[in-house]
């Protein structure tokens, strides 16, 4: 049994999706981020960088509890742990490693500033929203090359470099990226989320999804409270 700490966000789907995907049975425990759920003792000790997700495998390696934080760490744990979605051979291995790290250091920092900065800063600062729209647009551009050559982002088959990928992909709107001008990143989309385990995925925890943040999500998510010691 997996004890998965989450709240409904792209990364927290990426995860989700990983569980729907590999059938692995899980209980779900939501972290309200809005309202400082994330800050909790019991949870900064699974969580040390207090975000979401984490989780607890209750049946780990040599039959004793793992807790493990950071979303791609935990794809490739529940990948290993079920022999799914992360190819055996080396070149295969390497190059899902490689996408999903691109994911974890590009993708997903910069299209969260892009709705940062364009969704949820109280001023339009002009640098910024130009920066991190143009950026977007970048990293779209990467994965359409990418998709161009080859079905799924790791090559010919659907994977955790995907599953890591997708979530973010979902409000390309948002981060100022009209999906038009990416057709084989639009046709790499709407084939991922036919996917019943993604849709599945994206059910988890969607009834606790809300627009926007009051004032007192604003200030836990981007106020003082972050910056607390702790």
């Amino acid at each position: 049994m997996i004890e998965l700490y989450s709240w409904p966000t792209p990364n927290g789907h990426k995860v989700h999706i990983m569980l729907e995907e590999t059938g692995l049975s899980y209980e779900v425990h939501p972290v309200d981020i809005g309202a400082g759920d994330q800050f909790g003792e019991h949870f900064l000790k699974i969580s040390p960088n207090n975000r979401i997700p984490a989780i607890i495998d209750r049946h780990g390696p040599d039959h004793t509890p793992m807790p493990l934080f950071e979303s791609g760490a935990i794809l490739f744990y529940l990948a290993e742990k079920t022999g799914y979605f992360l190819p055996n051979d080396g070149h295969g291995r390497y190059r899902t490693m490689e996408w999903v790290m691109w994911q974890m250091g590009n993708l997903g920092p910069m299209l969260g500033q892009a709705h940062h900065f364009r969704q949820y800063a109280p001023d339009r600062v002009e640098y910024a929203y130009q920066r991190y729209t143009n950026e977007a647009n970048r990293l779209y551009r990467v994965m359409e090359n990418r998709l161009s050559e080859s079905p799924y982002l790791a090559g010919q088959h659907y994977s955790i470099a995907d599953i890591a990928a997708f979530p973010w992909t979902r409000s390309a709107e948002k981060q100022g990226v009209d999906i038009a001008e990416y057709p084989h990143v639009q046709r790499w989309q709407e084939a991922v989320a036919e996917r019943p385990g993604v849709q599945r995925g994206l059910q988890v925890l969607a009834d606790k999804r809300k627009e926007g943040f009051d004032e007192k999500a604003r200030e836990v998510l981007f106020g003082t409270t972050q910056y607390a010691r702790r």
